[in-house]
């Protein structure tokens, strides 16, 4: 097979793969949140955001992390064979970080289905800015290759994951003072 086809079934399996990883903490810190409501109102919105959970668990985003690796290792091994370059074993390096953040994911989800509530809706919020900044290493890394220095590279990435940090912070205020008034 073409090496390009394999590239695109790629990156169109990690776009859907992030999208679920991202899409799922917000579906669980709704599903956090409904459990402040009274009822009736309550009981209606977990039945519906475990639902909505399960389709997209199982029915993209699991699917689309298998892909992701297959079309992955495929395009891989038709380009270098075993010899894979120092920059793609640095992304293998994040791309299995994202995956232990996928199977932590699927721990919530799992408790969140037994009515299991663990996590703050704030807490949840920081989780799901983890995957933003896996997708940032992923992409510099994939963009630059070789070409980058990589400790500016890392101190770049601490610098967003602060920023990211405060801007979740005064999120969190500005939401408290308007629940207040």
């Amino acid at each position: 097979m073409n090496v390009l086809y394999l590239k695109a079934l790629h990156i169109i399996f990690v776009v859907t793969w992030f999208a679920g990883l991202f899409y799922i903490v917000r579906l669980f810190i709704y599903h956090v949140e409904a459990n402040q409501k009274e009822e009736p109102e309550k009981s209606i919105l977990i039945k519906h955001f475990k639902g909505a959970e399960k389709r997209l668990w199982y029915g993209i985003t699991w699917p689309s992390m298998i892909l992701t690796y297959i079309f992955g290792f495929w395009t891989a091994y038709e380009m270098f064979g075993f010899s894979f370059p120092g920059w793609l074993l640095l992304k293998l390096a994040f791309v299995f970080g994202l995956t232990l953040y996928h199977f932590e994911c699927h721990r919530m989800f799992s408790n969140l289905q037994k009515d299991n509530v663990k996590y703050s809706s704030f807490r949840l919020r920081m989780w799901n800015e983890v995957t933003t900044l896996f997708l940032f290493a992923i992409v510099f890394i994939v963009v630059l290759k070789d070409s980058g220095n990589w400790l500016w590279g890392i101190v770049g990435l601490l610098i967003f994951a602060l920023l990211l940090l405060i801007a979740i912070y005064i999120y969190r205020k500005r939401r408290k003072a308007f629940e207040n008034h």
